[in-house]
């Protein structure tokens, strides 16, 4: 699931933004302008906007998107307790709310909600007898169940969600690492021996001096 995560507020936003990569694949952003870029630029199965943020409001970065027929799921993040923000956010086509402050357990069970109302599936199907599952980090691969590092799961999501584009060792760390905790390359390449070992090499392919591209 790749969600696209608006939050001004660094603090607050660095709390839920790693919350968020331990299950799922966020993008972060800072200002509405940015988010909306992120959205014209890639795809998304959730938004997840705080209403107040530099430049435009969230509530007007969605009305925005809706217009142009983006009907991607949307939760808001808010501190407001009035009916008025509640009701003007369904109108522009919000699917939940969600209240400052907020437990990060509450936040997970309303993406998952969001996921079955709108079949959001984790599941990707590698070959005819080999399954994906994102969520559970998970490999089925002739009815045996393999459960992957949280990292090696994330590396997997990354190479699947950039299918048929080589991806570079540097673009791996830089998406999912924060700066001052990335590994070695070489940490890399052995999450992606283990992998290919798993699923095959047909599936991940090296591309000599380049990096990987998912097949």
């Amino acid at each position: 699931m790749r969600i696209l995560f608006l939050e001004d507020d660094p603090v607050i936003g660095n709390i839920v933004l790693e919350f968020l990569l331990e299950n799922y694949e966020a993008k972060h952003c800072f200002s509405s302008q940015e988010a909306l870029q992120a959205a014209e630029n890639d795809e998304y199965d959730l938004y997840i906007f705080d209403i107040n943020v530099p430049g435009i409001s969230g509530m007007e970065l969605l009305k925005s998107l809706r217009v142009f027929n983006d009907s991607t799921p949307a939760i808001f993040i808010t501190a407001y307790r009035e009916l008025k923000y509640l009701q003007k956010g369904f109108d522009i086509g919000a699917n939940d709310f969600i209240r400052k402050p907020f437990e990060l357990g509450e936040l997970q069970a309303r993406i998952e909600n969001i996921k079955r109302l709108f079949n959001i599936d984790e599941e990707t199907c590698i070959a005819q007898d080999c399954f994906f599952n994102a969520m559970t980090h998970q490999v089925i691969k002739s009815e045996k169940v393999i459960t992957l590092s949280a990292k090696e799961s994330q590396v997997l999501r990354y190479l699947i969600l950039n299918k048929q584009r080589i991806v570079s060792t540097d673009e791996i760390l830089q998406n999912l690492w924060e700066y001052d905790e990335m590994p070695s390359s070489d940490t890399i390449r052995t999450y992606i021996k283990n992998l290919r070992s798993l699923l095959g090499k047909e599936h991940i392919v090296n591309i000599h001096g380049q990096g990987y591209r998912f097949e």
